[in-house]
């Protein structure tokens, strides 16, 4: 998230709240695809991450942005954190370890999301360039400790670091050292939120095996195809993972809301400043509980967005649905994964057959897939059947989605085309974490250090 929501509407009740994330319903033929992509800097003369402040610098890539793009920046107590295109159309922000994201802006099909996302690569290697920066597309940084990782000056990241290490024993290394690819998508109704929220949390796992891509650590196998996807198996387990209560037939907005008032907070912001509220939910900040710490201690719409957006389950729901379980990865990734979602839920007939293929996945099932496929990839099983055999199934209901859309580029062709790197993966039935392996068991010679040639933007 580039910035923090600033909306002081009172929030009188938690049925405010429900209808909050309620109000993200919209017409079908206003949906729209939201992409978001990681990728970490490094310095190119010898693969070493690149600090906040220096002449060759994050703040120095961010200000080089902002004076080819115009965008406005966001700061945090003075620094420059991020930058925001100022209707809206997008934005860039950093992660704890100095990761680069790109928000996209909302666009109508995938031909401009890969637009976008060209553009803005271009942009970021002529600043970054003669600053001596590159970028690296993985899920994981495959060579750096937690202590040569830089730390990035926000404020919400400095309330997270302390906080992670009492709730789990992942969180510092999701924070500072993991890349991912998200796409975030609309709903028309509660109905076809329920449906799309719950065919989304049963396949997350097959997208997080065809997008694995951590299999190194500080500069070694780690013995995981997606150390991802495993970091995230122990980061903060009451506001992460798969959420049971969604699988349920009468799941809706209210249910979604009631859990996260019971999710710890991180902060509130008042006057731009970030105050710890990690010893409270929710529920307790509206019962009143920071009456006495902060003078203005009454909830507001603001607090309660931002709070949304640091729960972390599989799928997000705030106005809108978040595909969270990819791993960051090449260029071609960054437009396969709105292709992959967008092909099985913004089309009827494919969500019908998405919903077909998984109706008798359950919580207990898709967690069990869940936990295997960190290692497993696509050798993971569920149902009597390997992952590799229901990725064919997957796909080719994806292709027919995008197909059926419709949305055609100017030389005439659809959006099924973008969806070929994942049909790559399921044909071989190899991941491209395995891929990596093997070029570091054979032409790599043990070395992780090619990584940063061969997947480089």
């Amino acid at each position: 998230m580039a910035r923090d929501t600033t909306d002081r509407t009172p929030v009188a009740s938690v049925a405010d709240l429900t209808s909050y994330i309620a109000s993200g319903c919209r017409p079908e033929d206003e949906f729209r695809i939201g992409t978001e992509h990681e990728k970490f800097p490094f310095f190119f003369h010898d693969n070493s991450p690149v600090p906040y402040e220096g002449k060759r610098s994050i703040a120095a890539l961010l200000r080089g942005m902002e004076a080819m793009l115009g965008w406005e920046p966001i700061l945090d107590a003075g620094r420059i954190i991020g930058l925001v295109e100022p209707t809206g159309q997008g934005a860039i922000s950093l992660e704890p370890g100095g990761q680069f994201e790109l928000s996209g802006a909302p666009l109508e099909t995938i031909h401009q999301t890969c637009r976008e996302s060209n553009a803005h690569l271009a942009q970021l290697r002529e600043v970054a360039e003669p600053l001596g920066i590159r970028f690296l597309g993985l899920g994981a940084s495959p060579k750096w400790s937690r202590a040569e990782t830089p730390r990035m000056p926000k404020s919400r990241y400095d309330i997270m670091t302390s906080y992670m290490p009492k709730v789990g024993s992942r969180g510092i290394d999701m924070m500072y050292r993991t890349c991912t690819i998200q796409v975030n998508l609309d709903f028309s109704s509660e109905e076809d939120m329920r449906r799309k929220m719950q065919v989304g949390m049963k396949l997350q796992p097959l997208a997080t095996a065809l997008f694995a891509n951590s299999p190194f650590t500080e500069g070694r196998p780690n013995g995981f195809v997606s150390w991802r996807a495993d970091v995230w198996r122990d980061v903060d387990n009451r506001r992460a993972g798969l959420l049971p209560f969604a699988f349920e037939p009468a799941f809706g907005f209210e249910a979604y809301a009631e859990w996260a008032l019971d999710v710890p907070m991180y902060f509130v912001m008042r006057d731009g400043r970030y105050h710890d509220c990690t010893h409270i939910t929710f529920r307790q900040f509206m019962d009143g509980a920071l009456k006495g710490e902060l003078s203005d201690w009454r909830p507001n719409m603001g607090d309660w967005a931002n709070h949304l957006s640091t729960v972390f389950p599989e799928v997000r729901l705030k106005r809108f649905l978040e595909m969270r379980g990819a791993d960051g990865g090449p260029w071609r990734n960054i437009c396969a994964l709105p292709a992959f979602w967008v092909g099985l839920l913004y089309d009827c007939g494919a969500l019908d057959e998405a919903e077909e293929l998984t109706r008798d996945w359950g919580f207990a099932e898709t967690n069990a897939l869940r936990e295997a496929v960190p290692v497993a990839g696509l050798d993971a099983t569920i149902g009597n059947r390997s992952l590799h055999e229901v990725a064919r199934d997957v796909l080719a209901i994806a292709r027919r989605g995008l197909i059926a859309r419709g949305r055609l580029n100017s030389d005439g062709h659809d959006e099924a085309h973008f969806l070929a790197p994942l049909e790559e993966v399921a044909a071989r039935g190899k991941t491209s974490a395995e891929t990596m392996l093997e070029l570091y068991e054979g032409r790599w010679n043990h070395s992780v250090e090619p990584v940063f040639e061969e997947y480089a933007y």
